[in-house]
């Protein structure tokens, strides 16, 4: 069962570890799931927002 973040600071802590990112771009909102060893992790926030977080990732991006 994936666990959603609420907090920017602790997510990016997160993609520090990531093994994949998956971003879904709705209309309203950008939902990016972080894919670790163990657990899916997803973060829901705005499209600025969401470009700075993954300017920071390492691991390979996929969009949906």
């Amino acid at each position: 069962m994936p666990r959603q973040v609420f907090d920017a600071k602790t997510f990016k802590e997160l993609l520090e570890k990531a093994i994949e990112v998956r971003v879904v771009r709705r209309k309203d909102y950008v939902k990016i799931k972080a894919r670790l060893k163990r657990m899916l992790y997803t973060y829901v926030t705005d499209e600025a927002e969401a470009e700075k977080l993954l300017k920071t990732v390492k691991a390979p991006i996929k969009e949906f």
